[in-house]
């Protein structure tokens, strides 16, 4: 007589398990998908930017850091066409040279591995015509919405609007003279690797060291933040323009 019941009764237990079973992955705030910099939205690219701007993986932070400043610093002192070509012949050089010697290590040991880089070659990338289009249809709206904004501010159809752009070249006339277009991206890559973590090391008043003895003197901090930031500003723009 007990076997009906719990017949009966397997239904409910089995939906309201699986029930669980399904908001469990969705709820909660410790999601796999969640972005701490982002709260409840989904760790995407703006999640990824976050992390290495703000060192979080240090390796691949550096990695980064360090391959587009020696790039920038390359194209600042070699044209473009001659830093590409070094690029290359680097690449050209780790890879037959890796490839050669696993060819005479095979040879000598009498192996067969095979190619060494087997699995990079067999690894398909090539794009799909719906990504191409997705991609086209993206890229259409950025500069469908630039064609009309540059259209708005050379045909004036806000006088305000276009005045400011106006003065703001003619405030860049003087930036340029200065400095050109390579200084300006490597001076903007080095404020984007160091002020996010400078600024996260002493945006706590309670953990700066002029704090951290007497806490609650949060008035001290904002002038002594606004100060560092200043002078690493200053020292980036001198080394640059020195």
């Amino acid at each position: 007589m007990a076997e009906p019941s719990a017949a009966t009764q397997s239904p409910s237990v089995s939906s309201s398990s699986s029930g669980a079973e399904s908001s469990a992955p969705g709820g909660g705030s410790g999601s796999p998908g969640a972005c701490p910099a982002l709260g409840t939205k989904s760790c995407g690219s703006s999640c990824a930017v976050h992390d290495l701007i703000f060192w979080r993986d240090v390796k691949k932070t550096g990695f980064v850091f360090g391959t587009t400043l020696i790039m920038l610093l390359s194209l600042a002192a070699f044209s473009v066409i001659s830093v590409v070509s070094y690029l290359i012949l680097a690449l050209l050089s780790v890879t037959i040279s890796f490839r050669v010697y696993k060819s005479v290590i095979q040879a000598v040991q009498k192996s067969e591995e095979g190619h060494p880089f087997k699995a990079y070659l067999d690894v398909d990338i090539t794009l799909s015509s719906e990504a191409f289009h997705n991609y086209v249809n993206a890229a259409m709206v950025h500069i469908n919405r630039a064609l009309k904004l540059i259209i708005r501010l050379f045909l004036v159809e806000d006088l305000v609007d276009s005045l400011k752009l106006a003065v703001f070249m003619w405030l860049m006339t003087y930036v340029g003279a200065v400095f050109n277009g390579i200084t300006l991206l490597i001076l903007a890559e080095l404020l984007v690797f160091s002020v996010p973590i400078v600024y996260e090391k002493y945006k706590d008043p309670s953990k700066t060291p002029w704090n951290r003895k007497k806490k609650g003197r949060i008035s001290t901090w904002k002038p002594e933040m606004q100060q560092l930031l200043k002078h690493h500003l200053i020292v980036i723009t001198l080394l640059l323009v020195l």
